[in-house]
């Protein structure tokens, strides 16, 4: 049986077929964001199946982050469902510069193969077999000292697939569909994308350049936000840094509510000039971690994860029934670069700091407002992402429109500086200057 919805035909007699009929058309796009699905008799009458069925395809679609439900105005194929991903960026024509990427200077990236040919004949010599530790011994070492030196609390220790690896994995530890998660707006895209796809509900919480603000924070754990994601520095896309005034804020926020589950990350470490403050320890569960991706490169999908007992234990547990472990010969290319200093922390965080402010002053020039404490990005507010972003564009320079990291928030537009020139600085502050406050009486490309 099937049922025709516009262009698409929506198949199936059992529930995993119907929701993977409608899943290859969100993929394929002949079922396009937003689109409004059936009701479930209408779709099960057609179909000639039990109304149950339909009702079980789409629990099966909301979890995977396929769908969205919105009570009596029914089910529709969600604004960015997890198949298309909201962090993909459309191709940059050639001659426009890009800045939209998000990824670090590969110039100030250290060379891997000193440490990947050293590490590969240590295996050649003591290959890692089944049964071994899944942590290696000197990476724990080293990043516990690392996590204490930056006043994280003590606990067990483990190793994921990079921060994002790591939050899917606590998330799912102790969280069902349907629980609402506490998630900064803006924030971080893949972060935004990852919840619904996990089946749980994303609440906002407003950032200023302090971080999370506290009265939005206590408002989402009030309506019963379970689970809180903090940035703990370089906040994507916006810079910010929680400081120590806003750490102690949100901490007595957290107090009042022990049963949040907590989640920072500090992905920036390495390649940062401001201390950390972590909230760490101030709720039963919690997680911080930790990745190399920024300082060492996204291709090393490594990120160190520490937290309460319980916590981690179930994410090594889940662990070992999956992957089983993350490749120790990785592991110890990460030693192997930590030891021989590869990467000058205070050196990148001086460059990326350097072409921030570059930019934000040169703004500043022009009237218009940005942020950017730390890492590599400026955020600009606009009052229209869509004009900005086509404007700048036209005029040679490519930006990531804000609406890849925003629920609630108003309009901005992302711009990574971490490759931009100081020859660049001045013409693209006038572009974006230009793209914000159009002349009078022009017309918008």
């Amino acid at each position: 049986m099937l049922f025709v919805l516009g262009e698409y035909r929506i198949e199936g007699r059992g529930a995993a077929e119907i929701a993977a009929s409608v899943e290859r058309a969100v993929g394929s796009g002949e079922l396009a964001p937003g689109q409004l699905l059936p009701p479930m008799r209408e779709l099960a009458s057609a179909l000639g199946v039990n109304p149950n069925t339909v009702a079980a395809a789409y629990r099966t679609l909301r979890e995977r982050g396929v769908i969205e439900t919105a009570g009596r105005r029914g089910s529709r194929v969600r604004p960015k469902p997890a198949t298309t991903g909201r962090d993909q960026l459309p191709d940059v024509p050639a001659g426009v510069r890009d800045l939209s990427s998000g990824n670090p200077d590969p110039a100030l990236l250290p060379a891997l193969a000193p440490a990947l040919a050293a590490v590969a004949a240590e295996c050649d010599r003591d290959p890692v077999l089944y049964g071994a530790d899944p942590v290696e011994p000197e990476l724990e070492r080293m990043a516990r000292a690392e996590l204490a030196a930056g006043g994280v609390p003590d606990g067990p220790l483990t190793v994921t697939s990079g921060s994002l690896d790591a939050a899917e994995r606590v998330l799912l530890a102790h969280l069902k569909p349907g629980d609402p998660v506490a998630v900064e707006d803006p924030g971080w895209g893949r972060t935004l994308d990852l919840i619904p796809a996990l089946g749980l509900r994303t609440v906002p919480v407003a950032v200023d350049d302090e971080g999370p603000r506290a009265d939005a924070l206590r408002r989402a754990l009030e309506s019963g936000a379970r689970a809180l994601i903090v940035t703990a520095r370089a906040h994507n896309p916006t810079g910010a840094v929680v400081s120590a005034a806003r750490a102690r804020a949100l901490r007595a926020v957290l107090r009042a509510h022990p049963h949040t589950l907590l989640i920072e990350d500090d992905h920036g470490h390495g390649i940062v000039d401001l201390p950390l403050h972590p909230l760490a320890g101030v709720t039963r569960h919690w997680a911080f971690v930790r990745s190399v991706a920024k300082a060492y490169g996204p291709d090393l999908r490594l990120a160190t994860l520490t937290g309460d007992e319980v916590t981690v234990d179930r994410v090594r547990g889940r662990q070992r029934l999956g992957p089983g472990w993350v490749s120790r010969l990785l592991q110890r290319t990460v030693v192997r670069m930590w030891a021989d200093g590869a990467v000058n922390g205070p050196e990148v965080a001086a460059a990326y700091r350097a072409r921030r402010e570059l930019l934000i002053d040169a703004l500043a020039d022009h009237g218009v407002q940005a942020h950017g404490r730390c890492g590599m990005n400026v955020w600009v507010p606009v009052p229209d992402e869509t004009a900005a972003v086509s404007r700048l564009l036209h005029e040679g320079w490519a930006v990531a429109p804000g609406a890849r990291y925003r629920l609630a928030t108003p309009p901005g537009i992302r711009i990574t500086v971490s490759t931009l020139t100081p020859e660049e600085t001045g013409p693209l502050a006038e572009a974006v200057a230009t793209a914000v406050r159009p002349a009078k009486g022009r017309v918008q490309a």
